[in-house]
């Protein structure tokens, strides 16, 4: 039989210990069992999954990323420079906004310090004054084929707590639950 949180009834909670040297429970499982307590007619098994998501995602973002910092460059600013590194060509800044899931104003404001550094340049269309395209500098080409691969390292350093089997799991699911929701952007709505 199982409880609403589809967690066996009387039996242990994987996420809380039971022994000394037993897995250590994260601040998540702390979170939903305090809900347990107060409401344990509820199923907080998509808490457990979402909380998590958004905690690894917060933590991630208050580490920065050790070798952008270092660079001098966000996550996001990254982000437009690599869109422009790896599709090869010129793009405008609606489809750096689409390429990066950015905002326009946060695009415009990235492109013009990343502008200020000399990393990229813009041109204005010949045809329509109205659009700018936007290309990587050689300064700003050698700059992410510097850092992609330092990136990539420290990205593998995060991730090595899960062995090779783990993480291919969690990119899997991470993966149908992102085409889930890009999908269907309606679901992000009540």
């Amino acid at each position: 039989m199982t409880a609403t949180n589809g967690r066996p009834v009387g039996g242990p909670d994987p996420a809380r210990p039971t022994a000394p040297g037993a897995v250590r429970r994260d601040t998540v499982a702390a979170v939903v069992g305090q809900w347990q307590a107060v409401h344990p007619d509820l199923d907080t098994g998509p808490m457990e999954i979402i909380g998590r998501i958004n905690r690894c995602a917060a933590l991630l973002q208050q580490a920065e990323d050790a070798p952008l910092r270092r660079a001098g460059l966000s996550r996001p600013e990254f982000d437009l420079l690599g869109a422009l590194r790896r599709t090869g060509h010129e793009l405008t800044p609606s489809e750096l906004t689409r390429e990066t899931f950015s905002s326009g104003a946060a695009v415009t404001k990235r492109l013009k310090h990343l502008t200020e550094r000399g990393l990229v340049e813009r041109r204005g269309d010949t045809r329509d004054r109205r659009v700018a395209h936007v290309r990587l500098t050689d300064t700003g080409r050698d700059l992410v084929d510097a850092i992609l691969p330092e990136q990539l390292a420290y990205e593998t350093t995060v991730l090595s707590g899960l062995d090779n089997r783990g993480q291919g799991e969690l990119a899997s699911l991470l993966g149908e639950l992102l085409v889930q929701l890009e999908g269907r952007p309606g679901v992000l709505r009540v």
